[in-house]
């Protein structure tokens, strides 16, 4: 069974048939609610429309533009053909953004969706409406952590959420973010033995046992910026679990975890988001390419691109770090049928945010290297199909690592798990080799306001970051999956230092996005989060 989120309904659509005729009659022409003898693939119907709505992760103004805009990695600067968008690119870099910002408001309304639906089944199957037979509790444990995901998502982006558990019409109460935090370490736990410990094509993009221990690991590991509390044990804990499965291991390229050909066999890939260029496809990469660029990749559509690389994160990245060419796409870019014709230069250089100065409008395509880690799919229309890796097995030993090191605890294993990281990407082994030392040594990202030279202008914070050698690891592991802001967050660079146009805001309310203001419209127990 090819589990994907283009899963047909029918088999649903027939439960909820309703008919006038004699139940004592035989029928033979429908199915009917009890002659329905539901199957694996019936059960998967059910649970689509729960996760279906993580695909607008990788779409315009998601998940993926609210975890990357505001960190340092990822800048959308203007452009000749547009882009200042009313300025939303600007607030999202300068951490300005208001409670009526789309991106925020975007994965907001994304994460309701999916916990609304997510409540809705879980509500008609354990009523019996929609009949599951011997999958009855697998069907409620799955339904309970993708919701608890969701939550996830809400915990770490706007944190005082209402906690809807059921699918009603009566208008929630808020939650506290410490509330948020303990309903999705109690759920998932609790859901944990009862989900699937299989890895194969059926529960690919699915929530399984080890899925779930995935997301108990990455909530433990940002435990102490939701509550105040490090749970560094219990990320441990749960990263271990996952390792002695023995079911993931990393790819040999680095590459491999983002072609667009669908590699169900892919062994690093603990939940992936599955996408299809037909009839649920991501349109991310069109923000990434300038519009010419399809001379150069042998496209038929046409990107529109926009966003590229703040030139500090690609500063910092090591000599022989295979990561920074498989990540950006960077220098000349040659015409697709003639290698001689230069289509446009991916320049390490952008002089601010609006690209103009005296008046004088100085905007270029050139500007900036631009996103390369997915692969470019020229048999597209335009849609891609790439399945996003939503947790892999590198972020697994990552969490190992980490753990370690925060409890001064086999500091030399910490280094190894790193060093595995690094040696696919290092031609010389020796190279790839990290210390403790030097996991615990600042971060070599040069931190500062930059002038339009790229100059430092405004050095800001120097105070050395802690464990920042291992920051430098995420960063280059992880750059445009969505997960810079946390990263940032947890190592406490978000909020003290100050990089390209964005000077620190030192509250740190911006650790946290508003409430949207629609939602506080619509609902008089919402208050905003402290700060806006």
């Amino acid at each position: 069974m090819k589990t994907r989120y283009t899963w047909s309904l029918c088999g649903v659509a027939l439960l909820m048939l309703t008919g006038c005729f004699n139940l004592d009659e035989n029928v033979y022409s429908e199915v009917t609610e009890s002659t329905f003898i539901p199957t694996e693939k019936d059960v998967s119907a059910l649970l689509a429309t729960a996760y279906s709505p993580l695909t607008y992760i990788m779409n315009w103004q998601g998940y993926f533009d609210l975890q990357e805009e505001p960190g340092d990695c990822i800048i959308t600067p203007k452009r000749p053909n547009g882009w200042d968008d009313a300025g939303t690119y600007r607030r999202m870099h300068q951490h300005l953004w208001t409670p009526e910002e789309w991106q925020p408001q975007n994965t907001y309304e994304t994460a309701y969706s999916g916990i609304n639906s997510a409540n809705r089944v879980l509500d008609q199957v354990k009523a019996d409406i929609l009949p599951t037979g011997e999958f009855k509790e697998v069907t409620i444990a799955e339904l309970r952590a993708i919701r608890a995901l969701w939550y996830a998502i809400l915990l770490d982006t706007h944190g005082n959420v209402p906690l809807v558990t059921a699918f009603t019409d009566e208008i929630p109460q808020q939650a506290s973010r410490r509330q948020i935090y303990d309903f999705v370490v109690s759920e998932v736990t609790e859901v944990i033995p009862l989900l699937r410990a299989e890895v194969s094509t059926e529960t690919y993009g699915r929530m399984n046992q080890w899925a779930a221990w995935m997301l108990l690991a990455r909530v433990y590991l940002n435990a102490e910026v939701y509550t105040g509390t490090p749970q560094w044990e219990k990320a441990l804990e749960a990263a271990d679990k996952v390792i002695a499965s023995g079911h993931y291991e990393l790819s040999a390229d680095f590459s491999d975890n983002f072609k667009a050909a669908v590699d169900y066999t892919n062994k690093e890939f603990i939940f992936a988001v599955p996408y299809d260029k037909t009839y649920a496809g991501c349109a991310q990469h069109a923000k990434w390419y300038p519009p010419i660029s399809r001379f150069h990749f042998g496209s038929t559509f046409q990107c529109w691109g926009g966003s590229c690389a703040n030139p500090q994160f690609i500063d910092a990245y090591e000599e022989g770090d295979k990561r920074l060419e498989k990540t950006w796409l960077m220098g000349p870019q040659y015409n697709y049928n003639d290698p001689t014709a230069l289509v446009w230069t991916c320049e390490n250089y952008l002089p601010s945010l609006t690209c103009t100065k005296d008046g004088q409008d100085f905007t270029s395509i050139d500007y900036g290297y631009r996103v390369a880690k997915y692969e470019f799919d020229n048999t597209a229309t335009f849609n891609w199909g790439h399945d996003f890796p939503f947790f892999r097995y590198a972020e697994t030993l990552m969490i190992k690592a980490e753990a370690l090191l925060r409890l001064n605890r086999n500091e030399d294993e910490a280094a190894r798990l790193v060093s595995q990281i690094r040696a696919r990407v290092y031609d010389d082994p020796a190279k790839a080799a990290v210390t403790p030392a030097q996991l615990k040594a600042d971060t070599k990202i040069k931190y500062g306001t930059l002038d339009w030279d790229n100059n430092i202008e405004n050095p800001g914070n120097q105070t050395p970051v802690y464990l920042g050698g291992l920051y430098d690891e995420w960063g280059w592991e992880f750059a445009c999956e969505a997960q810079r802001r946390i990263h940032m967050i947890r190592f406490n660079t978000y909020s003290t230092k100050n990089w390209f146009n964005h000077p620190t805001i030192p509250d740190g309310h911006t650790a946290l996005f508003p409430i949207p203001l629609t939602e506080l419209q619509n609902n008089s127990n919402l208050k905003q989060n402290p700060g806006y």
